[in-house]
């Protein structure tokens, strides 16, 4: 009885996140063109940080339980996911375009935070407080470049683009995020309770159950926008939410409390920076995240997802 109520749960987990998400790249991308604002920096703050607070809230609150396998898990579990499966799938619905300024600056950082993040957790066996402050400086300096961006790529756009007024595409917006954010805490409640009952580590729940859970508001954003054309925005989501994910996440965990870094992470970790790198390499000659590309990513997972099962 337990199990059939934790896949119902499961089932309206999924429910809630497909309309939230559809509503949430709506409303954001219909404010970008209210504000003039390009939409590669709506994907790279608005979306990526909504679509990343329930890592946020799973990690913060794992490591002040003490739970630091999930902490870490998580986290390079999602970022994992987030290129190879998120985008993988993606790429195989439509050829996803990437910008200029995301092959030569944000990937670039992305890969370079995720080895900061790899040599900090590794040399100490733990993230402490100093090395938080360290995470969270090249978070102010991410957000100081992302300002900057935005103000040197600001457009104009006429009143009469917008076809809905501004309140109802901030509600929309807002009520898509909520909706993302419950669907995602009713998902990953649910996969932990199934998880738990067929007796999974807690290192291969923070890397696969709870990683899958709390990447599905990107899964299903960036999925929807490429979807409708927002390339952008797809791109833009995932990149933003790998870099808010570490820079953030883990930073605020370690204000709060020492992280433990298992070595078991150093492989997790090192897959993480080489999905990295074959997203860079995949989209630096056209430009674009081709069907063949997002093939090789699911092969990819696939992969990992089989050394997980056999470690």
């Amino acid at each position: 009885m337990t199990i059939l109520l934790q896949c119902l749960l499961l089932i309206l987990g999924f429910v809630m996140l497909v309309k939230g998400a559809d509503w949430f790249v709506d409303g954001s991308a219909g404010i970008a063109d209210c504000f003039g604002i390009p939409q590669l920096v709506i994907g790279l703050t608005i979306v990526a940080m909504g679509t990343s607070a329930p890592e946020a809230a799973v990690s913060i609150t794992a490591a002040l339980k003490g739970s630091a396998a999930i902490t870490i898990g998580n986290i390079v579990g999602s970022n994992i996911l987030n290129i190879l499966i998120i985008l993988g799938i993606s790429a195989c619905i439509v050829p996803v375009a990437v910008s200029k300024s995301t092959i030569r600056i944000e990937l670039p950082y992305m890969i370079l935070i995720s080895g900061l993040l790899l040599v900090l957790g590794y040399t100490g066996s733990e993230i402490v407080l100093w090395e938080g402050i360290v995470l969270w400086a090249a978070f102010l300096l991410y957000l100081t470049y992302l300002f900057f961006m935005a103000k040197k790529n600001r457009e104009e756009v006429q009143e009469e683009q917008t076809k809905s007024p501004l309140w109802k595409l901030f509600l929309l917006a807002a009520f898509g995020l909520v909706l993302v954010v419950w669907g995602s805490d009713v998902t990953v409640n649910a996969a932990t309770a199934l998880a738990n009952e067929f007796g999974l580590s807690e290192r291969f729940i923070g890397l696969t159950i709870v990683a899958l859970g709390t990447s599905l508001p990107e899964l299903f954003t960036s999925v929807n926008a490429a979807r409708k054309g927002k390339a952008d925005i797809a791109i833009g989501n995932i990149v933003g939410s790998n870099i808010f994910n570490i820079l953030f996440v883990v930073g605020t965990a370690a204000l709060i409390t020492p992280v433990y870094f298992a070595p078991n992470f150093l492989i997790d970790s090192l897959v993480a920076i080489a999905s990295g790198f074959l997203l860079l390499f995949a989209v630096l000659r056209k430009k674009q995240l081709s069907r063949p590309a997002g093939i090789l990513m699911l092969v990819a997972y696939a992969s990992y997802f089989a050394y997980l099962l056999n470690s």
